[in-house]
């Protein structure tokens, strides 16, 4: 797994922090849209950003691990809302629709048959993971499967003339790698990583934690690389969004991060290739416990905090019009010089 990813040169940097500065107001009164749209400007090297083309994946996949009990879904909800996705009746597809992007859904590694519905890109890996309790999730060809699959769609988006791409994930009990990823790649301690997912109560969390413990005694972390963390207990959904992070980035594309789940990729993303970092807008803080934690560990400052921890990339999508408020006041606002008004500092 081979990828290019160099920061964005700064010669241009001085332009756009002028540029910013001259627009017809107080000096950082804007906020957090000046520093998107500084951001924006040195992914694009260009003064006059743009977003064009914005899409969005959906990567499906189950996990092994489920078989333990860790989540208060049962796995079948997994393919019921991929199908639902297919109908349109997604808070995803809302969110999409209400924003223009293309939504593209992927079947990683679902453990159902959907090769029935069209509009699903079938992709599938597996009939979900292994359960890493017993051993690695996924296989080396399985790893390079999904990455590659991952690559081959941010590519396809690419090649439409997409700037601006989302991930999100639809995996039953896809906490579940989330939070060991985040104890291992952020050192800290598992159980301050580990929350409700999709509404365990409190007896839920302690057998998960339980579970997960008894996983990572299995898995020697102090004797493998970022790589072996990721394989063994990621999903195919994950990795395959970690493929396409990875790819986006490549492309010099905006990187819009959702929640908890997504974090987490992008954090292992991260632990491979720290440029990756300059590209990645977190959308937003979830309420998934421990999400602000693992966002610390990346210095990231989510756009919104919304209480939301559906997944499927919606926080990110929510935050998508303050990055387009962002592009608009670069391309839009007027200067001092031109508006005939007195420049005072």
């Amino acid at each position: 797994m081979k990828f290019n990813i160099e920061a964005p040169k700064e010669d241009i940097k001085a332009l756009l922090v002028k540029k910013i500065d001259n627009l017809n107001k107080p000096k950082g009164s804007l906020g957090r849209l000046e520093e998107l749209a500084l951001q924006i400007g040195l992914i694009q090297q260009t003064l006059s950003p743009t977003l064009s083309h914005p899409c969005h994946l959906l990567f499906g996949g189950d996990h092994g691990i489920e078989r333990e009990g860790v989540s208060a879904s049962p796995r079948d909800v997994t393919w019921q809302q991929m199908i639902n996705f297919t109908k349109g009746g997604g808070g995803v597809n809302m969110l999409c629709r209400q924003h223009g992007f293309k939504l593209h859904i992927i079947d990683m590694g679902i453990d159902h048959e959907l090769t029935a519905y069209p509009t699903i890109i079938d992709r599938k890996i597996a009939y979900g993971t292994k359960n890493f309790l017993h051993g690695p999730a996924m296989t080396e060809e399985e790893f390079d499967r999904a990455i590659s699959t991952g690559k081959e769609m941010a590519d396809r988006c690419f090649e439409e003339g997409c700037t601006v791409i989302c991930m999100g994930e639809m995996g039953i009990a896809n906490t579940c790698p989330s939070s060991i990823w985040m104890s291992l790649f952020g050192n800290i301690p598992l159980s301050e990583c580990i929350g409700a997912g999709s509404g365990l109560d409190n007896e839920g969390i302690r057998h998960k934690e339980n579970v997960l413990k008894n996983a990572l005694i299995r898995f020697n972390a102090r004797s493998c690389q970022t790589i072996d963390a990721i394989r063994y207990f990621g999903g195919f959904e994950m990795v395959g969004a970690i493929g396409a992070m990875l790819r986006a980035a490549e492309h010099h594309m905006i990187i819009m991060v959702d929640g908890f789940i997504m974090t987490a990729c992008m954090l292992a993303a991260s632990r491979l290739y720290p440029n990756i970092l300059h590209y990645a807008v977190f959308g937003h803080c979830s309420g998934e416990s421990g999400h602000r934690r693992m966002l610390d560990c990346m210095n990231a400052k989510p756009l919104l905090s919304l209480g939301m921890r559906l997944g499927e990339g919606t926080g990110a999508l929510c935050a998508y019009p303050i990055i387009e408020s962002s592009v608009r006041m670069m391309n839009e606002m007027n200067n001092f010089d031109n508006a005939h008004i007195t420049k005072y500092f």
